[in-house]
């Protein structure tokens, strides 16, 4: 009896869909009954109008048959098209099956008593047992296909593989084992991340110092400002200590910031990057630019001497006193000397051939 109902095949699954549907008015029958406390009797009209639709509808079951396959069809369309058509058949004989249930159960609760669901029982509960694809059923679907001279292969429609489902239960239940899938996933996610934030929590407080804090701290300890946010924005740091004086307006120089001391005192300190700044001359020589004097050598847009012209055209006379002037003549005698810039350009270009009055190629095609 299980082997004949859990059958894996088509027409396995069309008998499992009417079983299903076998017992579907007994709890409206137990409903109904709680309803109009046991009584049997109602009104004769309630009675009549469950019997007439029962009987209609077991009359269409009888009658109705599916329609004619159309000529020309090769045997594997020809085969789904029957099955197609003969669950389509046997959905119909179940809902017409159930529609006089409802209709005498409605009828029942209105006329107060139990006799038009009983009538209405009797003419389904046949109506559902025609549906069963028995041999009697198939074979007289088959020849309705056949009708119109289309061989119908619905036996061998019908013995194909399907799986075992059951209506309403087999979604139900994929549905709820879809969810649980997805919940199992949510937390092993989550335990994933929680296990992640504890193992960074323990590498940041294993790499901590001493007297940091705990490795229990919150995110939001960890995101906390350094300084409270009521602070003045003036107050002394580690890299501007000169910031946080009592006066707001007054800087200290720092080896960051040496001439803030400037502003104070008018005069700057020396540093590694400018030694020449505390002498109290403007300014003082230094070794890339010796001719910067003093006021022994007189300033620098003085004219020259006497002597300068023949400087300048002959060797440097090494008697002669070291100033602006004569660094000014060693430095434009070494650099015509090199020939550099645009005058040995000048000359060099001065120098070659005659430029060619020859036409250049031409690249047109």
């Amino acid at each position: 009896m299980i082997d004949f109902v859990l059958q894996p095949t088509q027409e396995g699954e069309l008998r499992r869909r009417v079983l299903f549907w076998l017992p579907a008015p007994l709890p409206v029958l137990g409903a109904v009954y709680l309803m109009v406390g046991g009584a049997l009797s109602a009104a004769g009209w309630t009675i009549l109008l469950a019997a007439s639709v029962g009987v209609g509808t077991l009359l269409l079951a009888l009658i109705v048959q599916p329609t004619p396959l159309p000529e020309g069809l090769v045997p594997q369309v020809s085969a789904r098209r029957s099955l197609h058509r003969f669950r389509q058949f046997t959905g119909l004989r179940i809902a017409l099956a159930l529609v006089p249930v409802a209709i005498g159960a409605a009828a029942s609760v209105v006329g107060g008593g139990m006799y038009p669901l009983l009538a209405s029982l009797l003419l389904a509960w046949p109506q559902l047992l025609l549906a069963m694809p028995t041999f009697f059923t198939i074979t007289r679907a088959r020849r309705a296909m056949e009708a119109w001279g289309t061989t119908a292969y619905l036996w061998h429609a019908l013995s194909r593989p399907a799986k075992v489902t059951w209506p309403i239960v087999t979604p139900l239940v994929n549905s709820w084992k879809a969810a649980r899938v997805e919940r199992s996933r949510e937390s092993m996610r989550q335990k994933l991340e929680e296990r992640a934030w504890k193992k960074a929590v323990r590498e940041e407080s294993s790499g901590a110092p001493d007297g940091a804090a705990p490795a229990a701290a919150s995110a939001d300890e960890r995101t906390r400002p350094i300084r409270p946010l009521d602070t003045p924005s003036d107050e002394r740091t580690d890299v501007l200590p000169h910031l946080g004086s009592p006066s707001h307006g007054s800087e200290e120089p720092t080896d960051v910031l040496p001439h803030l001391e400037a502003q104070r005192t008018g005069r700057e300190r020396p540093t590694d990057v400018l030694p020449h700044l505390p002498s109290g001359q403007e300014v003082e020589p230094t070794r890339q630019l010796p001719h910067l004097g003093g006021a022994g050598t007189g300033e620098e847009g003085s004219e020259p001497g006497p002597g300068s012209g023949a400087a300048a055209d002959g060797d440097p006379d090494p008697d002669a006193p070291a100033g602006p002037r004569s660094s000014v003549h060693r430095a434009a005698r070494q650099f015509f000397e090199q020939g550099g810039g645009a005058l040995g350009i000048a000359v060099r270009r001065s120098r070659r051939a005659a430029p060619s009055t020859r036409r250049p190629h031409s690249n047109k095609p």
